[in-house]
């Protein structure tokens, strides 16, 4: 019988320094492989310790291993997807989406622009108190697009389609930015992967 399935540190697409000025090379270390790796070692002890208990029929300490699964989970999900929605300028980052595209199209329909689809993210990000993130989001019902918060590393609810995310963990920006994470939700933008959005959004 084969044990639980873990997951790995993905693969940057592109180097630690690959993101500056905007986000430095520290700081992405940092994040990768200190604060994300926490999230995969921590899961992968988790999802074991459910087995474990389970198979003992210790249902009060699969109950509470739960907490950690979905803790360390979200916070591995969300950061990968974190990763791929970024990447340097010389790699496109912060180009802007074709205007033919789906997705221009869907948020000139619903914002009137990216520019104001950008500022709607970043109002909502700066009304995070704690922790958590700010996605644009595809409805899966009608295709409209959405700017939504999650707490700490809850994860987009499955009604939704994550095209953008921004992490508003002080892990994400204080090396950089100290307090003034406003400067790092305007900074961000330049390094915004918006063709791996619109693949996101047309999957």
């Amino acid at each position: 019988m084969s044990g639980p399935k873990t997951v790995t540190l993905p693969k940057l697409d592109y180097p630690l320094n690959g993101l500056e000025p905007y986000i430095s090379e520290s700081i992405m270390n940092l994040h990768l492989n200190f604060h994300h790796a926490n999230y995969v070692k921590g899961y992968n002890a988790a999802i074991e310790q459910a087995v474990d208990y389970s198979a003992k029929g210790e249902v009060p300490k699969v109950v509470e291993v739960q907490r950690a699964i979905n803790f360390n989970g979200g916070g591995h999900v969300n950061h990968s997807l974190f990763w791929k929605n970024l990447a340097p300028t010389s790699q496109g980052g912060g180009k802007a989406p074709p205007a033919d595209s789906a997705l221009a199209k869907q948020i000139n329909q619903d914002f009137g622009s990216l520019n104001e689809l950008i500022a709607e993210t970043n109002k909502k990000a700066a009304g995070i108190q704690g922790s958590g993130w700010a996605w644009i989001v595809k409805n899966k019902t009608n295709g409209t697009i959405d700017v939504i918060t999650t707490a700490n590393q809850d994860v987009v609810p499955p009604s939704f389609v994550p095209l953008v995310g921004v992490d508003c963990w002080e892990h994400a920006y204080y090396l950089d930015y100290k307090n003034a994470k406003a400067k790092y939700f305007e900074a961000i933008w330049n390094v915004i992967n918006w063709e791996e959005a619109a693949k996101r959004y047309s999957q």
